[in-house]
């Protein structure tokens, strides 16, 4: 039978440093104590459970079943804690706090910063850290963000997903593109036109592909980089056309670009919030859902 020992929340993180390094000695400089009180601390711990939690293994470990389970629900109980600590927290100095979050790289550099500028006049004690990614999703559910601005979201029983908009991809050229008096274009005349794109495994690559592969052709890539101001200044040199969402061209608002809609099944993508089910959200973060909905919708 486990006693109450096992959820002393000292015993939880020990053992959690030790699962995070894998390696007694590493663990315990992490944690700021001796490598042989936390082998006492985790022994005392398996003398609770009546089971041992790590397979020894010469100078390395691994978890043992029992540790498998120990490990899956102490992550859900510190969790908790720390939600109860939050919530504590924010009852207490109201509209303040630091609120991380993910966006897409595009998105960051010419999208939300008047969001941002909106945000911080209304709740200048809120410290944002906006981070840059293509991983939004993951790193929601490794707690690395509290909140992501995320492309085209999967069902999860583990997220809430807001649904915030729908955008069109359209194809952009520069002013001096033989097509740049074009108005609209047919998606099969995307066929042999040389685009700079993002590279394979990008989803705003992705998104485009899977649309020209329904009509039996793939992109004529002739130059690929991961960053989208790299993209628009190899268009404005003419080195080729690029596809990508209206609304972000839009919000350029540069003149040498021109703006080409795509007829027949443009590319779309859709916009999401999305956190954690089982994360506390803050009456902060919860102004800031709303103000980021109101901006999207606008």
């Amino acid at each position: 039978m486990i006693g109450r020992d096992i959820l002393e929340i000292r015993h939880l993180h020990y053992f959690m440093a030790v699962c995070e390094e894998l390696h007694f000695t590493k663990a315990a400089e992490k944690l700021g104590i001796s490598q042989p009180t936390l082998s006492q601390q985790i022994r005392v711990l398996e003398d609770e459970v009546g089971m041992p939690l790590f397979d020894r293994i010469g100078k390395k470990i691994i978890l043992t079943e029992a540790g498998s389970l120990l490990l899956r629900y102490g992550t859900e109980i510190l969790d908790i804690l720390q939600n109860v600590k939050d919530s504590i927290k924010d009852l207490k100095e109201m509209k303040s706090g630091e609120i991380r979050v993910g966006i897409m790289p595009s998105d960051l550099d010419y999208r939300i910063t008047q969001l941002v500028i909106d945000f911080h006049q209304k709740f200048p004690n809120v410290k944002l850290k906006i981070l840059s990614s293509v991983e939004i999703v993951r790193q929601v559910l490794e707690n690395e963000v509290d909140l992501g601005i995320a492309i085209n979201v999967l069902p999860n029983d583990r997220l809430v997903t807001i649904p915030l908009c729908q955008e069109e991809y359209v194809l952009i050229v520069s002013k001096e593109h033989p097509i740049a008096n074009r108005e609209s274009i047919s998606i099969v005349e995307l066929k042999d036109l040389p685009v700079v794109i993002y590279p394979e495994g990008f989803v705003g690559r992705e998104i485009v592909e899977e649309t020209v592969k329904k009509h039996g052709f793939q992109l004529n890539s002739v130059l690929e980089t991961n960053s989208v101001t790299s993209i628009i200044n190899l268009v404005r040199a003419n080195i080729g056309a690029t596809i990508q969402p209206n609304q972000l061209i839009q919000q350029m608002n540069d003149p040498s670009l021109k703006i080409i809609h795509i007829q027949d099944y443009a590319p779309r993508r859709s916009l999401s919030i999305v956190y954690r089910v089982d994360r506390y959200v803050s009456q902060a973060t919860k102004a800031l859902i709303e103000q980021i909905k109101e901006y999207f919708h606008s």
